[in-house]
């Protein structure tokens, strides 16, 4: 007769450790996110394409605007950014505005008051910003001519320039744009 004895293999203990590390190490790849700043844009030019190293890629649309038609009306330019990729895409901070007419340059403030929050883009979805202006007087001193707007998406790499077709832009104290840029915000926020 034979006798069964309740004995633990060591065998059965070494694979369970190797699981249980792999599954730590596998938890821990995955809580890394696309947000770093060190990303550089591709080489595409106006495309509205915009990659960081993890590989986000955005769709930029800008506009249609609410555009001010006299001096002194204010205008509403709205930017839409779109996660084109197969990762997460995520922002921290405004998006850097600036407009520009030949050799000259406009920064374009931060939204007083305004808070941004991390936003984090899922493939497909979306995002909005908005650049609010008053409009300038044509050919005047305090106004700026600006023929394009460079944007800059915060951890999404290098700025990309698209036509300003809005009209002159109100200068403050003859330097600094009548405008100002608001956070990002997931579409429908």
């Amino acid at each position: 007769m034979s006798t069964i004895t309740n004995q633990r293999s060591p065998m059965r203990a070494l694979p369970v450790r190797l699981a249980v590390t792999a599954l730590v190490a596998a938890l821990a790849l995955t809580a890394c996110d696309s947000s770093n700043n060190s990303g550089s844009a591709d080489k595409s030019g106006d495309s509205g394409k915009s990659k960081n190293t993890a590989e986000c890629t955005l769709g930029i649309k800008v506009g249609p605007a609410n555009a001010a038609t006299t001096a002194g009306d204010t205008g509403n330019v709205p930017v839409t950014l779109t996660n084109d990729g197969s990762r997460p895409c995520s922002f921290d901070g405004f998006p850097g505005i600036e407009l520009t007419g030949g050799d000259t340059g406009w920064k374009v403030p931060d939204q007083e008051g305004a808070n941004p929050e991390k936003v984090t883009l899922q493939k497909g979805d979306t995002a909005t910003f908005t650049i609010t202006y008053v409009r300038g007087k044509s050919g005047g001193t305090d106004s700026a001519a600006a023929k394009n707007v460079k944007i800059t998406i915060p951890g999404a790499g290098d700025a990309h320039s698209y036509p300003w077709s809005y009209g002159e832009v109100a200068l403050k104290g003859g330097k600094s744009p009548d405008a100002s840029v608001s956070p990002i915000q997931v579409a429908g926020d």
